[in-house]
């Protein structure tokens, strides 16, 4: 069949050959973890009081490296971004039954931080332009309880800062910052992640830069990097004090990054800017390619915003379409291209939350004594973000492949190929499937 047929329908696919994936680890990292280990120190942490309590000299210059980098007084390097947000609901002092709110957009770990500490997760919902929690929805959902607000810089582009400092400000509120897909964009001048009271960034393998797992936290505030630095090695042991306020939630854990990590941390972090403006350059690529393509919405970059894109999220309009995203997801995967996503994700629909069990089989903490009223979850709770995973979401993950611009161009030629055989897959597919 011609190359003008679907390859979905059996034609010559237009990327004929898979793009390279994305390699992040170039010779200098070789020889970084070549230094540590004829050194034979791979890790210098010690869980007791003295000098080695903060590790060792790796891990001490990364913190180092990227303090300056982010312009911040504090980085905390912890052993994973999952380890970075336990510590940081933990700093803030989060009683039990005290409630957090956050976005159903993000990965579990941004919700079961609140529940490691015996806090209840409450779910905001989202801008359907930006992907990014909704500060009005945010608003709406503040108790009394309400404890902090845990953003997320979904796919590459910080959240709304200024209404989310406002709406925490008016109501007491601590702001964390789960900044895990957006290291590098900025907000004006500032890098996204260091808007809060906490920020953080991941560094685990398929992000813009990794050391196979890792994270880095940020903070300004010298009392919270205090206590940060308490829980991620073993707290318990070094606080020396019989005053409950200092031993809130020190019970200490081993979020401790190695030295092998730290230095391929510090030289990953200066590859950083680079990295960024090559998603950059390859979404700018993407948008003069796909910006005509009919009920097709591209990303929309936030005013004073910069985006990291970790991935490239649009939107469909299936019923103007008359095709379903499946259909069109199938069809452009047959076509080769790589890290199509259809929806995201929603974590209040999980089976832990919607059956609200964590600690046992009794409901807890939802059903500890110190829970002040019934929080509940399933459809509904979040609309946009619900049907946005459902019906209309489409990603292409930027941080999967290489993307060079002969890639991004057989991309775009891909999708381009799909939009002209519109009528074609409206024929093939059932009518149900316009809101698949």
């Amino acid at each position: 069949m011609s190359t003008h047929t679907l390859a979905l329908l059996g034609g010559q696919p237009v990327i004929g050959n898979e793009l390279a994936p994305f390699q992040a680890i170039g010779e200098d990292d070789i020889a970084a973890v070549t230094d540590v280990m004829r050194t034979g120190v791979l890790s210098a942490y010690i869980g007791a009081a003295g000098s080695a309590f903060m590790g060792g000299p790796k891990v001490r210059q990364f913190e180092a490296d990227a303090a300056a980098y982010f312009g911040v007084r504090h980085a905390i390097a912890v052993n994973s971004w999952t380890s970075g947000l336990e510590a940081a609901v933990g700093a803030i002092g989060i009683e039990p039954g005290d409630e957090v709110i956050t976005t159903p957009w993000t990965m579990a770990a941004t919700a079961t931080c609140i529940l490691h500490w015996n806090g209840i997760p409450v779910f905001a919902d989202i801008d359907r332009a930006t992907f990014n929690i909704d500060p009005a929805s945010v608003e709406r959902c503040i108790t009394p309880r309400t404890r902090a607000v845990v953003a997320v810089d979904i796919f590459g582009q910080s959240a709304d800062m200024t209404a989310l400092r406002a709406v925490c400000t008016r109501h007491g509120l601590k702001l964390i910052v789960d900044t895990a897909q957006a290291p590098g964009a900025k907000v004006g001048e500032r890098y996204a992640g260091t808007l809060g009271d906490i920020g953080g960034y991941s560094l685990n393998y398929h992000k813009h830069i990794h050391c196979g797992e890792g994270g880095v936290i940020i903070t300004d505030d010298d009392d919270l990097a205090h206590r940060m630095r308490l829980i991620r090695n073993h707290a318990e042991a070094v606080v020396n004090s019989d005053d409950p306020a200092q031993l809130s939630n020190m019970l200490g854990h081993n979020f401790r990054m190695g030295e092998i990590e730290a230095a391929i941390a510090s030289g990953q972090l200066r590859k950083l800017a680079d990295r960024v403006a090559s998603r950059q350059f390859a979404a700018k690529q993407l948008n003069e390619g796909l910006r005509d393509l009919a009920h097709l919405q591209t990303p929309v970059v936030s005013p004073g915003c910069t985006h990291a894109y970790y991935v490239y999220g649009m939107t469909l309009d299936t019923q103007a379409l008359g095709v379903g995203r499946k259909q069109i997801v199938e069809a452009l995967r047959a076509e080769g291209v790589p890290g199509v996503m259809a929806g995201y994700q929603n974590i209040h629909l999980l089976p832990a939350f919607r059956n609200r069990i964590a600690y046992g089989k009794q409901g807890f903490p939802w059903t500890s004594p110190h829970a002040s009223r019934q929080v509940t979850y399933g459809p509904g709770t979040c609309p946009i973000a619900e049907e946005l995973h459902s019906q209309s979401f489409l990603g292409l993950a930027l941080c999967v492949c290489e993307f060079t611009p002969t890639d991004v161009a057989q991309v775009v030629a891909a999708f381009r190929k799909v939009w002209s055989q519109l009528e074609t897959l409206k024929n093939l597919a059932p009518a149900s499937s316009t809101t698949a």
